[in-house]
């Protein structure tokens, strides 16, 4: 009878507590240019207080190359359909990691690394960006892998043109 009464209350627990999950989106990236062989996929995954990301290129020319999201989720036009960088306050650019939200852009990531080979990752943990809230949600939007290094200057970096693209697709792990 004990055992009964433990399984019965177990059960309540069970069916009464919300599902936890975390939220996870992926952007396949493909070159811009007609041809082009640069690929890979940014991985988002909300977690409490932000965003993990999670960036692998291939086919890259060696160098630093700026990464940002930009406010559309439109890779058409040679990268330039997916507009500026995503800056829902209006403020200067920077790194977001660094300068926070009230200091650059919510897409401001400064730049991924490529090596030799072509190859190269980033992976950096962003306060304050969502893929499920209201406020600073990616979700939609394009990741853009650009042809020089970000310098942080004003208004955008001087990055350059836009030679990676993809759009932030949401699944959710359960």
């Amino acid at each position: 009878m004990r055992s009964w009464l433990i399984v019965l209350m177990f059960s309540a627990i069970l069916l009464t507590t919300p599902l936890v999950y975390a939220a996870k989106a992926v952007a396949p990236i493909k070159g811009t240019a007609e041809g082009s062989a640069i690929s890979g996929e940014a991985i988002l995954e909300e977690s409490e207080g932000g965003i993990n990301l999670d960036v692998k290129v291939q086919n890259v020319p060696a160098g630093k190359h700026g990464f940002h999201i930009h406010e559309k989720g439109d890779c058409g036009d040679t990268g330039k359909a997916a507009g500026g960088h995503y800056n829902p306050d209006n403020v200067t650019h920077g790194l977001v990691t660094k300068d926070g939200l009230q200091h650059a852009h919510a897409g401001d990531f400064g730049n991924i690394e490529i090596g030799t080979d072509g190859t190269g990752t980033l992976k950096a943990f962003i306060p304050g960006l969502t893929l499920t809230g209201e406020k600073y949600n990616v979700t939609g939007k394009a990741v853009i892998l650009h042809e020089r290094e970000d310098d942080f200057g004003q208004p955008t970096g001087n990055a350059g043109g836009r030679i990676g693209c993809g759009v932030i697709i949401l699944s959710v792990d359960k």
